[in-house]
């Protein structure tokens, strides 16, 4: 069976849940990848046969999306062009974790495709929505879509919904405290994350910032460039994370067993419905970083607050699982044509 795995470049969460899923898929069929976008900051170790524009979304400097910028950058033309040139036809089943270019080229050519990803779970019905945001609820079910949808999330809410999938590198790392706070906000901008929490001394902050070129220390504040080797040398040894409502993060250090608190980005759906999720589980919820919510910071660092979690390691059992009908129909294809 002809496989084509895609996955959307923007941010570090699909990559890194690529990362686990790859060597799977490699072992199911003869298998190509496909990434679309550019904002992420980890490498991939393997060979990717299609590296397209896609659909982006630019990050702001304050803690949302920036509209305006990704609009200058979405060039729809290019978009239609990269869709039509994808030789779709190929594969006999399409993996997709929320990229566009693969989903509309399987849709329009009537190919088997398989939806997986944490967009997925934010959309079943199950799972918490915040408030209304019928506008982006649109963009969220359109951007890729699929007619068969499966997706992770904090929770099991249904059964088209599984338990994060968490890299094995997380999963065999030595976990202690430190007692430093592992800060990772990509939509914020470094200077604005280090005004703010300067004004906690109480603490050691090991911040990661995709602006940082090289490690630098302000006081009681360390800042990475972001490589996966340091990130999991902070989280798994730190006594908390303080992060954006993505997916990937807070799942990590939901696993690792340290206190969690998150900032959902603004113009975000997804983000919002995250921190939601998150805020029902009993973690800790601010709506931005400023100043005025030094006190919240605080009193979250003092605290000992944990969530329980049970994400066991099924990544194979569930994609197993999920391509067995597309093996079975290509095989009988094959026997009958």
């Amino acid at each position: 069976m002809k496989i084509l795995y895609a996955f959307q470049g923007t941010g570090n969460g699909h990559l890194t849940r690529a990362k686990e899923v790859i060597p799977i898929l490699q072992q199911k069929g003869n298998l190509d990848i496909l990434i679309s976008g550019n904002e992420n900051s980890l490498d991939l170790d393997f060979e990717i046969k299609y590296k397209l524009h896609g659909l982006n979304f630019t990050f702001g400097k304050k803690g949302g999306i920036d509209f305006l910028e990704s609009f200058k950058k979405m060039n729809l033309s290019l978009f239609y062009k990269e869709i039509k040139k994808l030789p779709i036809k190929d594969y006999d089943l399409v993996i997709n974790d929320f990229e566009p270019v693969s989903a509309w080229a399987a849709k329009l050519n009537n190919i088997n495709i398989l939806s997986l990803s944490h967009q997925n779970a934010v959309l079943d019905e199950a799972s918490p929505k915040y408030g209304k945001y019928k506008f982006e609820k649109i963009i969220l079910k359109y951007y890729a879509p699929s007619n068969n949808r499966f997706g992770f999330h904090f929770k099991n809410y249904s059964s088209n919904t599984f338990s994060p999938i968490i890299r094995k590198k997380i999963r065999t790392t030595k976990i202690s405290n430190k007692g430093h706070i592992t800060v990772y906000l990509p939509s914020y901008n470094i200077n604005k994350i280090v005004k703010v929490l300067s004004q906690i001394p109480i603490v050691k902050w090991h911040i990661f910032s995709k602006e940082a070129k090289n490690l630098m220390f302000k006081k009681n504040i360390t800042i990475y460039p972001i490589n996966e080797f340091d990130f999991i040398k902070s989280i798994s040894s730190s006594n908390g994370v303080l992060c954006g409502a993505g997916f990937e993060t807070p799942a990590e250090a939901l696993f690792l067993k340290k206190k969690l608190m998150v900032i959902p980005m603004k113009n975000q759906y997804e983000q919002q419905c995250n921190a939601l999720a998150l805020k029902e589980m009993g973690v800790s919820v601010i709506k931005k970083l400023s100043k005025k919510n030094v006190f919240k910071i605080s009193k979250w660092i003092l605290s000992d607050k944990k969530i329980e979690v049970n994400y066991p390691d099924t990544t194979e059992d569930i994609i197993e699982a999920l391509i067995l009908p597309y093996y079975n129909q290509t095989v009988v294809s094959t026997i009958l044509f």
